[in-house]
């Protein structure tokens, strides 16, 4: 018996869902599908390999329609023809034990226009990003505000359809949700923008969306969660009391946890150096009580997961499982002196990394602790 306690305890979300444990795999952009968007083969190989351990893994993004791919390689869930992949990957993680997760998103502004039909970008408004070379997005019609807000909702029955146990709506990391929560990208004067209030109302409409397709087509234990990010730097930009009011929000949504995108458990302010406070504290505290919240951020050794985990009650792991794929087992049958906390060059086929994702992972500077032999 593993004396890690809260590694293992099981634990069961609002759908009546149980994980096995209280780590999940986190998501990390792959670029292992192929250019259709359908599943490879190499993506198959590459999630079977980390599904052992986990409670639940949460996939690479998927766009739900053709105007929101966000990366090359990148999963689709806009038509029905990418159902059997999908399905290939679904039971692929359940073979090793884990719970399936799709997350779904649209990349908005962030998108690359080479992938985009026409290289026609679009967001909440016509409002570039703050990043070097950013184009200047289109700003969205009501109409496709509307078709977007169905197309999750068709994302997530493809998933139902293909098996998988879950969705995770994307609503972080600058993608097309957040861009019209933020007051810097979204200036619109209609019912999708204005005050917070109102710069909920496309997050809001695409839970709804999310759900209505798990009330008409999956059962009553089909996961739903919500990934956000606190605070943008830019400015006007989401700050920490806007993030409050969205999760107060959020949390009367009968979601299944509030996941919490940052670059490090403790994280403080990025708006403010001054506040030190730990931004998921802050929200652990405000709506803990309401619904499951669940960190993310360097945390590598099993002390790290253990301690946050007395804090939260879900966790999800991203880096680990890449340098360490068998990072669960090794801890739960106490071998934990065998786990790889560094990414050695050679034992890329053994990790199986395959291209382009290890260029990918190589071409980001300090993200892995990497051992040169």
């Amino acid at each position: 018996m593993s004396q890690r306690s809260f590694i293992f305890d099981t634990y069961t979300l609002l759908s009546g869902a149980t994980l096995k444990n209280r780590v999940l795999m986190a998501p990390m952009t792959n670029f292992l599908s192929n250019e259709d968007g359908s599943v490879s083969d190499k993506e198959i190989q590459y999630y079977q390999r980390r599904s052992g351990g986990v409670g639940a893994v949460i996939t690479a993004c998927a766009n739900v329609n053709k105007t929101g791919k966000g990366f090359d390689g990148e999963i689709g869930a806009d038509r029905d023809e990418l159902i059997p992949g999908l399905r290939r990957l679904s039971d692929a993680i359940h073979e090793k034990g884990a719970k399936a997760i799709l997350q779904i998103f649209h990349g908005g502004r962030m998108c690359p226009p080479h992938l985009i039909p026409g290289e026609d970008v679009v967001s909440a408004s016509a409002v570039p990003s703050l990043r070097p070379n950013a184009v200047t997005p289109r700003e969205m019609t009501e109409d496709e505000v509307q078709e977007t807000i169905k197309d999750f909702g068709e994302a997530t029955r493809r998933a139902i359809e293909a098996g998988f146990d879950g969705v995770e709506i994307h609503g972080a990391n600058t993608y097309l949700i957040q861009q019209f929560f933020s007051p810097h990208s979204n200036r619109r004067t209609d019912q999708w923008g204005g005050e917070v209030e109102e710069r909920m109302n496309f997050p809001l409409a695409v839970v709804e969306s999310v759900q209505q397709a798990v009330r008409n087509h999956a059962s009553d234990s089909f996961i739903v969660g919500y990934r956000l990010s606190p605070e943008e730097k830019e400015e006007p930009g989401i700050t920490m009391d806007d993030t409050l009011q969205l999760v107060d929000v959020l949390a009367k949504q009968h979601l299944d946890y509030l996941h919490i995108s940052l670059s490090k458990f403790k994280q403080g302010s990025i708006r403010d150096e001054q506040d030190t406070k730990p931004r998921l504290e802050m929200i652990q505290e405000r709506v803990g009580s309401l619904v499951p919240v669940m960190g993310v951020g360097t945390l590598i050794t099993p002390d790290e997961v253990e301690k946050a985990l007395a804090e939260v009650p879900l966790v999800s792991i991203g880096r680990e499982l890449l340098m360490e794929p068998d990072w669960v087992e090794k801890v739960q049958s106490q071998r934990e002196d065998e786990l790889r906390l560094t990414m050695k060059k050679k034992q890329k086929d053994d990790l199986l990394i395959p291209e382009p994702m290890w260029t990918k992972i190589l071409s980001v500077p300090n993200w892995f602790p990497l051992d040169e032999d």
